[in-house]
């Protein structure tokens, strides 16, 4: 992780970027699990973006170190907020009705650090007992403080049933908001556009109906 920082940005037509690690089990804890990692960048195009994740140094790196290696290509539906004080996303199409990828990302306020991961395994439970969400993870820049989800989900509705409906996830975003408890926030959909690589052995976009799969 510490020697990519040097070479991703060295990489032909890369935009933003951020070397993520993640927390035990889905990543939804504070404790840093050391097997697992990713990378998130942005690209000049699909192309692009499909022959870098594959064949750029860093990338190719990474894979020869790893026993498996998932990448998911998205392109922005639609963006609120900012990421280390810049727009790293812009939305490119509306809104779909099919399969779609989102992302929060959030900057925590020391002081509500505490209140805040006291609040997490009981959205982590809530988030896993869904049949409707494909996939799920919690990634991060810093520990405890720079904190990433990222989740694919079938369609918009299944999402948006899970964000509005009352339990942890939404007790929890009301005190977000009534504590201001993040001193920076951004919310992101995309619209899944191909992958390539296993995660647990197969591809996770697999599990969504009439999804193709860019091998």
């Amino acid at each position: 992780m510490g020697a990519a920082r040097f070479t991703l940005p060295k990489t032909e037509g890369i935009g933003f970027w951020k070397l993520l690690g993640s927390g035990t089990g889905e990543g939804f804890t504070p404790i840093p699990n050391t097997a697992v990692y990713a990378i998130l960048a942005t690209w000049r195009s699909l192309e692009e973006a499909q022959k870098q994740t594959q064949t750029a140094p860093t990338y190719r790196k990474y894979q020869s170190h790893a026993v498996e290696h998932w990448t998911v290509v998205l392109t922005p539906s639609s963006v609120r907020g900012n990421w280390s004080n810049t727009d790293p996303f812009i939305a490119q199409t509306g809104e779909n009705s099919g399969a779609l990828a989102a992302l929060t990302r959030a900057t925590i306020k020391p002081k509500v650090a505490l209140k805040f991961w006291r609040k997490v395994p009981a959205i982590s439970s809530v988030i896993g007992d869904d049949p409707n969400v494909v996939f799920k993870i919690g990634v991060g820049e810093v520990p405890w403080f720079h904190q990433v989800t990222f989740s694919i989900w079938p369609d918009t509705k299944t999402m948006a049933d899970f964000a509005r409906k009352d339990g942890p996830h939404a007790r929890a975003i009301k005190a977000v908001r009534a504590g201001e408890w993040f001193s920076e926030e951004l919310y992101a959909r995309f619209k899944i556009l191909g992958s390539h690589g296993t995660w647990g052995g197969t591809d996770p976009l697999s599990r969504l109906p009439n999804q193709e799969v860019t091998p």
